[in-house]
């Protein structure tokens, strides 16, 4: 009779592990997706700086500006990728340091319905920052496939 019970909460235990694992495993992300923050990489471009040179989907790009020059007057083209070859302008910033030398600026690509982007595969991709008005060479940066924690990934379009 004890046999029996044994073999029993045996037979149980097994068939839970099974249903645990067939539940679990797939609901494991990929580490190629799983959100893990880089190590801040500042790159810099005269006096634009940005803080990495890699971002996942739903973080936010931080852009500091710092010492412009009195007479320096233009904007910055945040340029996304089209596709493998081609960028167009998504927004832009005016800056001119006659107003303001130092400012902080950050953006988010995100999908959403009044925006360009449908899906995350409109995000991802190689992003530039373009300083027009000024001989300072573009700052690239990419968007690549991790997802930030609870950032909405459902295609909109």
């Amino acid at each position: 009779m004890k046999m029996s019970l044994v073999a029993i909460v045996a037979v149980g235990i097994i068939i839970l592990a099974i249903i645990l694992t067939l539940i679990l495993i797939p609901n494991q992300e990929s580490d190629d997706t799983v959100f893990k923050p880089l190590p801040k990489e500042w790159q810099n471009s005269g006096p634009f700086e940005i803080d990495r040179s890699k971002y996942a989907i739903g973080e936010k790009i931080f852009l500091l500006v710092h010492e412009l020059e009195f007479d320096e007057k233009g904007q910055i083209d945040i340029m996304r990728p089209v596709n493998a070859t081609h960028q167009v302008v998504w927004d832009s910033i005016p800056f001119d340091g006659a107003k303001k030398s130092n400012f902080d600026f950050y953006f988010e690509p995100k999908i959403q319905r009044h925006d360009v982007f449908c899906s995350v595969d409109d995000l991802i991709g190689k992003w530039s920052l373009v300083f027009r008005g000024t001989n300072y060479p573009n700052l690239d940066f990419e968007i690549d496939k991790r997802i930030v924690l609870g950032t909405n990934i459902e295609p909109i379009c």
